[in-house]
């Protein structure tokens, strides 16, 4: 079972930027950022995947948001730039099964504990 420990939330401004951290305890697998705001299911942000570092997002976020992953110090990134208030939620990190829909909660197998992000207008 491998850790997740995400970091890097906080209160900011509308338009303002955030750099969410995952780091695990080993980074051999694809990873995706999700977020649930209150009274809010769930809902996928991006995802990096291991074998090919390519990366998807919301519609609510592309063009907004960025994940990165850097295998040496086997952390996963979401940069976050013009934030607006829709973005305020808890941030979860999760490491994901093979195959599966990457925006899908039942596809990850370890999950972060979480870091809150809040965006006041």
């Amino acid at each position: 079972q491998v850790q997740l420990v995400e970091s890097g939330g906080g209160s900011v401004q509308a338009g303002g930027t955030l750099t969410l951290s995952c780091e695990a305890s080993a980074l051999t697998f694809s990873v995706g950022w999700f977020r649930q705001g209150p009274g809010k299911e769930r809902e996928g942000v991006a995802a990096i995947y291991t074998s090919t570092s390519s990366t998807v997002y919301a519609a609510s976020v592309r063009g907004r948001f960025t994940i990165l992953r850097d295998d040496v110090k086997n952390t996963v990134y979401l940069r976050m730039n013009n934030l607006k208030p829709e973005d305020t939620a808890m941030y979860y990190c999760a490491a994901k099964n093979a195959g599966g829909a990457w925006s899908s909660p039942e596809t990850y197998h370890s999950w972060g504990q979480g870091t809150q992000v809040t965006v006041s207008s």
